[in-house]
């Protein structure tokens, strides 16, 4: 008989659970997921760097081998990231995603950082975007690599979504201006997402509230 046990990586049934992929937004790499790991604790975890091709097609690409059957976790374009695999059909176990952007639902959302990037650069773009809890130690090491992100993300159009999906959840932060809030509002007015609204935080969740995030992580398979 299969021993019960307590441990990251098992539920009480002693069945394992599935693991865990975070993935990262525009100006950050895998290193910014480092909060939430120390939170999840012994779960098996993975937080690659993306490519930032540009292109989502080949985002989607690299990512979908690690994805079959994780848990997903996602936040600013790694949520946007989140939402085109599951349009494409990936088969999450689960997703958390905070603040993806929205396409056409909510014209002008990434204005703001857009306007930023181009009057100055990565460092005024990953401060417009994620507050003071980012810094350029965030950022990645080719730096046209935020531009092609960014061109990218401001091109994407959220897809219908399959009715036979894992649970999603999108989150919002509790300090994030209205426009955030109304994009969460409109994903679950058009696909039927679940929202929920993280304390104490803005854009950047996985610095500022990893433990409610990685809470919502551990839990998401079974919602």
């Amino acid at each position: 008989m299969m021993a019960l046990v307590r441990s990251a990586d098992t539920g009480m049934t002693g069945v394992a659970l599935p693991p865990v992929v975070l993935v990262h937004g525009t100006a950050t790499t895998g290193a910014v997921w480092r909060r939430v790991r120390r939170e999840l604790g012994e779960r098996r975890v993975q937080a690659p760097d993306r490519p930032s091709s540009g292109r989502l097609s080949a985002e989607v690409a690299a990512l979908w081998p690690l994805v079959d059957g994780a848990v997903y976790g996602g936040v600013s374009g790694g949520a946007t990231l989140g939402l085109a695999l599951l349009a494409a059909g990936a088969p999450l176990a689960g997703a958390v995603l905070h603040e993806p952007a929205v396409g056409s639902l909510l014209p002008g959302l990434l204005a703001p950082v857009a306007a930023a990037y181009a009057e100055g650069g990565v460092e005024a773009f990953g401060r417009a975007l994620y507050g003071p809890a980012w810094t350029p130690a965030e950022a990645p090491p080719d730096p046209a690599a935020v531009d092609r992100d960014l061109s990218m993300f401001l091109e994407f159009e959220p897809l219908p979504l399959p009715a036979r999906r894992g649970p999603v959840v999108v989150t919002v932060g509790a300090t994030s201006p209205p426009v955030r809030h109304r994009a969460a509002r409109l994903l679950h007015e058009r696909f039927g997402l679940t929202v929920r609204v993280l304390p104490d935080c803005g854009h950047a969740a996985h610095l500022e509230a990893p433990a409610a995030f990685a809470h919502l992580l551990a839990d998401a398979h079974r919602r």
